[in-house]
This record gives structure tokens, sequence and C-alpha cells, in this order.
């Protein structure tokens, strides 16, 4: 059963009506995630809007309504709107000349029908009046919605070929809304499986980043990999590391964990920080996930032990990861603040130390035992310096 449009907040924003009067309401149309969202009673984040309006016109009736514009894809027909609710891109309907895979080279169109049959997913293509809020639905999304069935528009061939990442984005979807799987749909993502090489390692990067951040990806990954598609992008995963998968998103679930993607990626490579680097470099991930990846890497069973003192080594994120990769107790890290040690260099020099490398040593050995101890407190840090200038 759907939740009704009308209901849903994000459609009585007052940015949304000013745009609406700017532009015309018989000249836009909202559509995708916005509408399908909605539908499903979920949460929406993005409102994005197709227009009769080229982009010139866009820019030229925001700028008469005050509402300020950046052409962040103008060359496609997409100008983004700055509103006080936020920004709604906002593109003119185009249809496909031609395409290579990686990129389309597009028209603008006068049919709605034209639009929504370039899109990919028969659930993406919906489209809602901005007053009536109606809903037009060219391909039969409403009914593949209600059955929780990811559908492509169209030949499953076809539009994989217009653009190779639609495989990725197939089962990113499957795993957020699919139930009822799609024989055609399975079956052309393995075919062409291969065509995902001549895609950007970024854009692989961003698809399966956000494959793995979703509450429970690993039917899917399991699926991928039985397919032959999860080889084509991370070729270091063997079955071990995807069962490997589904513990940790089990023991996130039992310790009320959010899903972390780095973590995910984590358990789906070997625990070898020279795996981990090739894959960051491979997909070219930020100088953070690339640190965290290794750093998870690193694992060992006495990470489990004692995580507070992983905790201190590293960062709470990292040892919070090592700790689950391992099917260890993050409770002692929960709420925890990482403490500093109580002890300067320069106390160890006032206690007749030379100051160089031997402050640095002797200020180590106490920290290591002061970790050891489970951060007690001065009093006893000083105990531990006392001992450690008597050796």
């Amino acid at each position: 059963m759907f939740a009704k449009l009308s209901d849903a907040a994000w459609t009585k924003r007052e940015g949304l009506r000013k745009l609406r009067e700017a532009l015309g309401a018989d000249n836009i149309r909202w559509v995708g995630g916005a509408i399908r969202d909605s539908l499903l009673g979920t949460e929406v984040n993005d409102v994005d809007c197709a227009t009769l309006h080229h982009p010139d016109s866009v820019i030229e009736l925001c700028r008469n309504a005050e509402i300020r514009t950046v052409p962040t894809g103008i060359e496609h027909g997409t100008v983004t709107a700055i509103l006080k609710c936020g920004p709604v891109e906002i593109t003119t309907l185009r249809h496909d000349v031609s395409t290579d895979g990686r990129r389309a080279t597009v028209s603008f169109a006068t049919d709605w029908k034209d639009d929504a049959a370039r899109r990919d997913f028969t659930i993406n293509a919906l489209y809602a009046h901005p007053e009536t809020l109606e809903i037009t639905d060219f391909f039969s999304g409403l009914a593949d919605l209600e059955a929780r069935k990811v559908r492509f528009i169209g030949d499953a061939r076809t539009r994989i070929r217009e653009d190779h990442l639609r495989i990725l984005r197939y089962f990113r979807f499957q795993a957020r809304f699919g139930s009822e799987l799609d024989e055609e749909a399975e079956e052309a993502c393995s075919e062409l499986a291969s065509t995902l090489k001549g895609i950007s390692r970024e854009r692989i990067a961003a698809e399966l980043i956000s494959l793995l951040s979703l509450p429970n990806p690993h039917p899917t990954v399991h699926r991928m990999r039985k397919l032959g598609v999860l080889q084509q992008i991370l070729p270091e995963t063997c079955p071990s590391q995807i069962a490997l998968l589904e513990q940790v998103i089990a023991t996130e679930k039992e310790q009320g964990v959010s899903p972390e993607p780095m973590r995910r990626m984590g358990a789906l490579l070997p625990a070898l920080t020279e795996v981990a680097q090739t894959v960051a470099a491979r997909l070219r991930l930020s100088r953070a996930q690339r640190a965290h990846l290794v750093s998870v890497a690193e694992r060992k069973p006495a990470d489990v032990n004692n995580p507070r003192a992983l905790a201190y080594r590293e960062t709470l994120p990292v040892a919070t990861d090592r700790v689950l990769l391992q099917g260890g107790d993050i409770t002692p890290l929960k709420g925890w603040e990482t403490p500093q040690l109580p002890l300067k260099g320069g106390e160890i020099v006032a206690r007749g130390v030379t100051a160089g490398p031997k402050v640095a040593a002797t200020l180590r050995a106490v920290e290591d035992a002061w970790l050891a101890e489970g951060f007690p407190g001065r009093e006893r840090v000083l105990e531990l310096l006392d001992r450690e200038l008597l050796r």
C-alpha cells in the first residue's frame, strides 16, 4: 500500500512553491527518487525537477524570481536552483542521440515520455505534477514499486550498453528496494559484466560505497559474485570474504552499530595491507578512506583483547572496525573518549634524564605500561615512571 504523495512533507516546502511559480506548474514535474521514496514512506533527501524550458530560459526565469542558479551540468541540460529548502536540480527534457557506454550525447525533447524512456529503471521514471501531485507513470513503475522489482526500462542489454555503470546501479537499487528478482536484468548484468572495465574507477567506487552503506548488502554482493560481476571490480574477493561480510553485518546488528562502507570493504578483502593499498589506489579512494582501509587490514587477534588500547594507538573508528571484523565486543569503546597520557617529556628530564632518545624511550615504555593497565590516573603513572627509571 503506497503512502500518499500529498502527505510528503517535502512537497510543501516554501522554496519549491517559489520555483513552481517561477517556471510555471505545467512546465515542470517533480521526478525520480523523491516520488519513489515518498510512495514507499521513506525519507526524501534530494528533489529533482524535469522541465520543458531550455537551460538558458530556466536561468532567466529563476533570475527574475530572485532564485540563484548554478550551471552544474548545463551541457546536459541541468541547472541547480539554490533554494532555502536546499538545492534542486532542474533538467530539460532530453532524449539520447548517441551513447558509448560511458557518456551520452543528448538533445532536448518536448515529450515527457521521451525523457522517461532514457532513464534507467521503471521505478525512477515517475513524474508528479507540482500542483496536483498527480503521478504520470509511462512504464509500469508503480506496479514494479509495489512488487519491489527493479526492472530496466525497455531491453536490459540495450540500457546497459548505453551506460555500463547501470550494472552496478541495478544491484544497488536491488539491494535497497528489491524483493522479486528480474531474470532479464540479472542475465544482462552477468552477460555484460566485463563492460565495467571501461568505467572510471571513481564512478565504480561511488557505486560500491553506496551499496556497502545499505543495511544488508550481503545477499546482493553474494549474487554479484555468482553472476561474475563482483570479479570485475573486486577480483581480490573470494567466498570466505563474502561470508565474513555476512558475519560482520550480523555483528553490527547485534551490537547496534551503523553500517560503515570501509569496514565492509575490509571484510571483502584479505587482511593484507598491500592488498588494501592496491584496491584503494585502483578505486581512487580519498586519502582518508585509503588510510582507514589500510588500517583495517592490519587487524590481528590481540585487537579484541584491549580495544581501548587499540583506539588510543589508532582511532576509535579504526579500533571499532578491527574489533567488529574479528567478532569482538565493542562495548568498551561506546561513549569512551580517548585520554591523554598524564606525563610530559619535560618531567622525565626533570628527573635527571638527558634530553634526547632516552627521554622518548622512557616515555614510550611508561605509555605501554599505562595502556596495559587500562589507563590508570596520574599517581599510578608516576609510579610507572619511577619503576622505569630504576631499570
